[in-house]
């Protein structure tokens, strides 16, 4: 063990071997050995090597015979011929392994120009090359030396002598930059000809004698056949891959990838034989990556191990003895190599045997369509009984081999066998799935609550989806249905997501449906009341049937389990829904405003206290009547302008009231006073916009059409009471009577039998008519005869050129008067708080003189 660690020192694949590369160096050129570290020293016997072999560019020396022993000697004078001590580090080393007689040497002599000796095909095929061969390249910088290996697999040697083998392989691996492998095409995926069972153990041996170093393996495929190098390079890749995973590594290189120590390349040649012309083609270009193969990126690899060209002899020697050292490489090759191949044929019928039983293919048959009962018994026993065939068949050959081939076989069987398995736990949660839902919604319909539903089937049908899994398991196997269980868990709860979805929404939609109910023709009714109360009584009514929804609505999904956020949540919805149901009662009531409004003013206009239709006789105070009506409109029009739930004052009705009621009243005081209009704003005071149903625009667009609408009603009410007295009075008009006191029958007969004067009399009737209503003279005499003679005598002038100044413009404004139309035909809608103000803007007044009531119109 101590020689084995002073070995590793020098190993190839360290730069600082025994330190640096100057003490190897100099124990080179002074053939003086180091203190700790003997020059390796060949047996006492005398053995006979070739000289070296000059060629016109190339010269060759056999580096180990077929015996194992080392030309230190030849070795030396090849370095001083070829001068590699001036190369430094510049030198790159290539070797070739491969089954004997496979082109090796003639590969290497059209690749490298070399002058190794080929077998000659006619004298028969045998073993050419013998231990290890090396020469240096021609005309390929930098300087590259060839090493060109004793065939694998030769007659000569036999099948136990596989030692030589094993040691020149992993000289090779250990020395060279670049490692051919060459191989035929045709064994490709074969094992012993494919040199598997050697690269494998030299591999394991090499990571426990040297430190790491990246080798490229160049896979050389000769006599390449039809199929396409794509084909078969992934092939290679996976066997090399295989190998590597397969090797017990030390320690710390126990995660170390493929890629760490070997680059793996492949290239394919035709044949030499039939494609000369090809194959030498196909060598040429592959010639050219050997050019500059130490560059960064070239074929040799990173260099990291590379080791000074002056102490190459003295590496080679120390690597070559550690080799001969190690007993790992003298395995009993052919006791192994039987139970091998015979135990794979074993298995490989067996294998072939089960693909073909008949209860196997109709057992998978069946589970491709349904759950077969005892899959997992009825398995056990197929495979089972394969099993025991073999062992009864490989009893009597190597216990290893016999035991790592059965491994191999059961993994095989229950690879093919896992399929059906999956189909079988497929079917059996499809089936559990299934029958869940089914127990489910009949658990819901008997009424059973959702949450304990939901418990109690999921836990019985999980419990027999494992009964099922353990059913269907395999005694060969311990496969996990866990993917299995989790999809069904996840299925069941996206089927109790999905039907609790549908629940909360039908209780939803039931309890908003309630509400709906319980709040539109209430709040509709109210709402058409229109008092002080109105929205005082709307938001009891909301809180109460809000409430009382509420508490049934909570006590439903108390059953259904759901955490307090979601409740929260769906409550909040509920409160939501019952509050939309009031505000969009509001506003489709306040979009039928004006109706209502008419309706009132109808109703209040038409009938008396008792609700009984009036007769207009001549008594009633028509004007007072009107009044009232128009308020309770206006009333009207101040509760639908806005949604009031959240018990928060306003100015509307006061605003309305100043604005449309009083306006006549404080315009009559000084007409030539302009007040600001408080309903020329888009917006209330106090009053969200998201809560306004009526702005004050629209309010006062809606009662001009409203008073327009109305102006019919009131005026057919004047015309009765006026027919009505016109009807009962027998006596002559009393201006008739006044005239005949003043004048005497004789003189008011002269009137009547002279028109003119009738005339004259008229015009200045109306006159006089005119200037009475125009100064409000019973008005101005309410506050005593003093006061009203002194208002008189200061208007009385202006009121008099105002009224001579309107009938000149009225004389000199053509065109002819519209016919009236029906306020009925010509009312204007109001949806949605909008109106489309077409009609002419108009206001009535009521007043009552000594003699009687009169309707006026002003525009």
């Amino acid at each position: 063990m101590a020689m084995l660690d002073r070995s590793l020192s020098f190993s190839p694949f360290s730069s600082s071997a025994a330190g640096d590369a100057g003490p190897a160096s100099r124990i080179h050129r002074d053939r003086v050995a180091a203190e700790d570290l003997p020059l390796y020293e060949p047996p006492r016997q005398i053995y006979s090597f070739p000289s070296v072999e000059m060629g016109a560019d190339c010269c060759s020396i056999q580096l180990i015979n077929g015996d194992g022993i080392f030309n230190v000697s030849g070795l030396e004078n090849f370095m001083k011929t070829v001068k590699l001590v001036e190369c430094g580090l510049s030198y790159a080393v290539v070797s070739i392994m491969g089954p004997q007689s496979s082109g090796k040497s003639t590969l290497l002599n059209h690749l490298f120009h070399t002058n190794f000796r080929e077998m000659d095909a006619l004298s028969g095929r045998s073993q050419t090359t013998k231990g290890i061969w090396l020469a240096k390249c021609a005309d390929i910088e930098p300087c590259t030396l060839v090493m060109d290996l004793e065939g694998t697999d030769g007659r000569e040697r036999g099948e136990d002598d596989t030692a030589f083998e094993k040691q020149s392989a992993l000289f090779a691996l250990a020395i060279s930059d670049i490692v051919l492998i060459n191989m035929w095409c045709h064994d490709i995926g074969r094992e012993q000809a494919a040199n598997k069972p050697l690269l494998k153990t030299v591999f394991q041996v090499m990571m426990r004698l040297f430190s790491p170093r990246k080798t490229t393996l160049l896979f050389v495929i000769r006599d390449k056949t039809k199929t396409p190098l794509k084909n078969l390079e992934p092939v290679l890749r996976e066997d090399i891959q295989k190998i590597w995973d397969s090797v017990s590594k030390p320690q710390a290189l126990k995660e170390t990838p493929l890629i760490e120590f070997f680059n793996v390349e492949v290239v394919a040649l035709s044949s030499y034989e039939e494609k000369e012309e090809l194959f030498k083609e196909q060598v040429a270009s592959l010639r050219q990556r050997f050019f500059h193969s130490i560059a960064p990126g070239g074929l040799a690899g990173d260099r990291r191990g590379v080791v000074p060209a002056s102490g190459f002899s003295f590496s080679a020697q120390q690597i070559w003895k550690v080799i001969k050292e190690n007993k790992d490489l003298d395995l009993p090759a052919h006791k192994v190599m039987v139970a091998t191949v015979r135990c794979e044929e074993i298995a490989d019928e067996k294998l072939a045997y089960i693909s073909a039983d008949e209860e196997w293919l109709q057992l998978e048959e069946a589970v491709q369509h349904d759950m077969v009962p005892g899959f997992g018994k009825k398995l056990t026993a197929i495979l089972d009984k394969c099993l025991s065939g073999y062992d009864m068949e490989a009893f009597y050959f190597d216990e290893g081999v016999r035991t790592a081939k059965r491994q191999q076989l059961e993994s095989k069987l229950l690879e093919m066998v896992y399929p059906a398995y999956q189909s079988m736990l497929g079917h059996l949660r499809s089936k559990t799935l299934d029958d869940f839902k089914e127990a489910f919604a009949k658990a819901l319909e008997r009424g059973e609550g959702f949450a304990v539903a939901v418990h109690t089937c999921t836990q019985s049908f999980m419990s027999k989806f494992e009964n099922g899994c353990k059913d269907a398991a395999i005694e060969q196997a311990r496969w996990d249905p866990s993917k299995f269980r989790e999809k069904l868990r996840r299925d069941i709860d996206a089927h109790v997501a999905s039907v609790c979805a549908a629940k909360l929404s039908e209780l939803s939609a039931q309890y908003e449906g309630q509400l709906n109910k319980a709040l539109a023709e209430p709040v509709e009714a109210l709402l058409d009341a229109a008092s002080d109360d109105t929205w005082p009584e709307i938001r009891k009514l909301l809180q109460r049937e809000t409430k009382s929804a509420i508490s049934g609505f909570s006590s439903a999904l108390s059953a259904f389990d759901i955490d307090q956020a979601t409740t929260d949540k769906l409550i909040a919805k509920l409160q939501e829904y019952a509050r939309n149901v009031v505000e969009s009662k509001a506003k489709e009531e306040a979009g039928r405003v004006l109706i209502h409004m008419k309706d009132r003013f109808t109703t209040l206009f038409s009938h008396d206290s008792d609700s009984m239709p009036r007769v207009w006789t001549g008594k009633e105070d028509i004007r007072a009547i009107t009044k009232t009506a128009r308020s309770a409109s206006l009333k009207l029009l101040s509760v639908m302008a806005a949604i009031r739930l959240d018990d928060e004052s306003d100015n509307i009705e006061n605003t309305l009231s100043l604005a449309l009621v009083d306006t006549a009243k404080r315009s009559s005081l000084n007409r030539s006073i302009q007040s600001s209009d408080p309903l020329a704003s888009s917006s209330w005071e106090e009053v969200s916009p998201t809560k306004t149903l009526i702005t004050p625009v629209q309010c006062k667009s809606l009662w001009r059409q409203f008073n327009t609408e109305t102006e019919y009603t009131v005026t057919q009410a004047i015309a009765a009471q006026e027919a009505n007295k016109r009807n009962n009075n027998w006596l002559p008009p009393p201006w008739a009577i006044v005239a005949i006191l003043v004048l005497g029958f004789n003189e008011f007969m002269t009137l009547l039998r002279n028109p003119l004067y009738l005339a004259v009399i008229f015009i200045a009737f109306l006159v006089g008519k005119a200037i009475w209503v125009q100064l409000d003279i019973s008005h101005e005499f309410q506050n005593g005869a003093l006061p009203g003679l002194l208002s008189l005598s200061t208007k009385f002038l202006p009121t008099v050129m105002n009224i001579l100044k309107r009938l000149a413009d009225e004389g000199q404004r053509p065109g002819a008067p519209e016919p009236r139309q029906n306020p009925e035909l010509a009312s204007k809608r109001f949806r949605n708080g909008i109106y489309d103000n077409s009609a002419s803007d108009a206001s009535s007044n009521v007043t009552s003189s000594g003699s009687g009531v009169e309707y006026s119109s002003e525009g």
